[in-house]
């Protein structure tokens, strides 16, 4: 059954791609979303064996690497973590497939598009069920090539291929951290497996060793090695600059990848490595510090986006970082949580985007838009349940998983806990802020689009209104219902050891903070809410007043703390003069100067010097011959002569 959920979406992608022609558009639809459909499915049967029964497993299909010590096995790993990621993967990937089938109609290409989406959930599927770090490396660079093509699918835009590469490039910046870590866990101990090498962490904690004449201890190394390269998979701080560049893919493709699965690899990966962190509190807490100050950044930047895309992106980046600042305090199961519940709500919240791109006639200014709610009534519930989960409102998911993480931050006690905490906290104004300006600038207001466009707004067929339903269900209902096991009294029975915690549990802490760290996240979305009604419908003229008063501010945050700015002249210009200078000095200048050129030119030169002795006169090449004869018979005389 495990074999089963990972390799069905491989045989669907394998159909689609190389048969897509054959079997057009409709054979392409179903032989990647039925057999989607099935693989999640089974992965909610997976999800209850493992956490509500037997327990973990691992199922070894074959042998893959043998060379030396080294070995490396193709095996699938379940334990209650995979299963959770199983279970959000699947799920949400088969809700994006039977959605894009209604977005993605007209589009000629469309079954080379199904088959990218199944290829890309077959990479993180097997990422989440690797046995050892190389195999999921191999799932790690799957999804950051699929995410590539998906990104810029729409080739023929010069846009989307930029953001492709962009994005293919800044993650390769935090992959080569990644591969660093993999390779001085081998290094340290002799293995890739995750079991010998968790086994062995508490005999590592506190060994150093030599690098460049300097002593590094072991584990904080190596986690944060690892950690580079979830920085770069999860957009946090610094290499995040990819993700609001890859809206430039079809919308679908933002619902799976950049708001559900691929994004989260990184989180996914601290809390399968969480035996080695928690002997490294210096690892935690830069995870804990760049996921606290990522989780605030990104919601400034979120407050003066006018691509509803955007707004939502970064919306994804902020929650992310509230996922690592759970890990760095060591609330892995909270950060699972609100994984799990966030990949509901924001696939959601990107696919209900789409549905008001699809009925604006793929406009997606919100300053174009504006009183449409009444033609669009189904996605505009959908976005108001999303917005609410995403503030963290009571009964809705996030309420359950974003307070638990900022009530195991203070609960933590420590000076990085009370860093996040309060960074939180602010970044949760920020977040009901934003989330509420699109909302009313979106669906409120006097319409702002032409008159052709207003004519023509509608709502989406059912084939993209049965998932954003489905989503619903999850985004509504499923804090409430795995609350319990994921961070309740019965998490111990539901994790079974998967997540390791060493000393005090920040999650029992969190049960226990005062009232006011629990009223607090609650309190300061109320009053974002408050803010954007105040400013967007009420008095909609101060925002400009604002943005006029405080223009420095407004450009900083409109241009993203200029981060791309400051990477275009510190790495950009300098790598590109770099090129420049060995494509024409070194490459063409010497190279292709006195190799390949010189050879032509050189024989060129020979060849017309040579013409120059063809003058077409029978009696030239008659003398040309008997000197010839003349040169070869004396040379051959001589040598006679020299011989005698």
């Amino acid at each position: 059954m495990t074999a089963a959920i990972v390799f069905l979406p491989l045989l669907g992608a394998i159909l689609a791609g190389l048969f897509g022609r054959f079997i057009g558009r409709i054979g392409a639809q179903a032989v990647t979303s039925l057999p989607m459909l099935a693989s999640a499915g089974l992965s909610a049967a997976v999800l209850w064996s493992v956490g509500f029964g037997d327990g973990p497993y691992t199922v070894t299909l074959f042998d893959w690497i043998r060379v030396g010590s080294f070995e490396a096995s193709w095996a699938l790993k379940v334990d209650t973590l995979t299963a959770a990621m199983l279970f959000t993967v699947s799920t949400v990937s088969a809700l994006v497939h039977v959605y894009s089938i209604g977005y993605m109609h007209g589009d000629p290409s469309e079954p080379r598009f199904m088959a990218y989406l199944s290829l890309f959930t077959f990479f993180m599927l097997m990422l989440v069920t690797a046995d050892n770090l190389v195999q999921m490396f191999f799932g790690w660079e799957g999804v950051g090539l699929s995410s590539y093509l998906l990104i810029g699918f729409w080739n023929d835009r010069p846009s989307a291929n930029a953001a492709a590469i962009k994005a293919f490039v800044v993650n390769r910046v935090g992959d080569f951290g990644f591969m660093l870590g993999i390779a001085g866990i081998y290094l340290a101990f002799d293995s890739a497996r995750f079991d010998t090498i968790f086994a062995a962490a508490p005999e590592m904690a506190g060994q150093t060793f030599r690098v460049f004449g300097t002593e590094l201890p072991v584990l904080t190394t190596l986690c944060l090695l690892l950690f580079v390269g979830a920085m770069g998979k999860s957009a946090q701080i610094g290499l995040h600059t990819w993700l609001p560049d890859a809206m430039e893919g079809p919308t679908p493709v933002s619902a799976l990848i950049h708001a559900a699965t691929m994004v989260t690899a990184g989180v996914f990966m601290v809390a399968r490595m969480s035996p080695l962190f928690e002997y490294s509190e210096t690892a935690l807490a830069v995870v804990a510090v760049v996921g606290a100050t990522t989780a605030l950044f990104a919601a400034t930047v979120g407050c003066v986006q006018n691509d509803i895309k955007r707004v939502i992106a970064y919306s994804t980046c902020s929650q992310l970082g509230y996922m690592f600042f759970a890990l760095g305090v060591g609330a892995y199961g909270a950060a699972i949580f609100h994984l799990v519940t966030h990949a509901f709500f924001k696939a959601m919240l990107f696919l209900g985007a789409g549905s008001v791109i699809h009925a604006m006639s793929d406009e997606q200014d919100m300053r174009r838009m504006g009183g449409i709610w009444r033609n669009v009534k189904v996605t505009y519930a959908i976005m108001w349940i999303g917005s609410l989960s995403l503030a963290g409102l009571p009964v809705f998911s996030g309420y359950y998983s974003k307070d638990t993480i900022l009530e195991a931050a203070w609960g933590a006690h420590s000076a990085v806990g009370q860093y996040a905490f309060w960074m939180g906290a602010a970044a949760a104004l920020l977040t009901a802020f934003y989330s509420w300006r699109l909302l009313f600038m979106t669906f409120h207001g006097q319409p702002r689009a032409d008159e052709k466009t207003m004519a023509h707004v509608h709502e989406s067929p059912p084939v993209m209104l049965v998932p954003l339903l489905v989503l619903a269900v999850g985004a509504i209902f499923a804090g409430m219902l795995g609350y319990d096991a994921f961070v309740g009294e019965g998490r111990a029975a539901f994790w079974k050891g998967a997540l390791a915690v060493v000393g005090d549990d920040p999650i029992e802490a969190a049960h226990h903070v005062p009232p006011f760290v629990k009223l607090l996240p609650i309190g300061v979305a109320a009053a974002g809410i408050l803010v954007a009604y105040l400013l967007y419908m009420v008095r909609t003229d101060i925002p400009a007043k604002l943005a006029e008063a405080a223009p420095g501010l407004h450009r900083f945050l409109l241009n993203k703390w200029y981060f791309d700015e400051v990477y275009e002249v510190l790495f950009v210009r300098p790598a590109f003069a770099l090129g420049r200078m060995l494509w024409k000095r070194g490459d063409m200048g010497t190279i292709d100067r006195f190799g390949p050129d010189g050879v032509s030119l050189l024989t060129r030169l020979a060849a017309r010097r040579t013409a120059l002795m063809q003058s077409g006169f029978v009696y030239h090449y008659a003398f040309a011959m008997i000197i010839g004869l003349a040169v070869f018979v004396s040379a051959y005389v001589a040598g006679f002569a020299g011989v005698r």
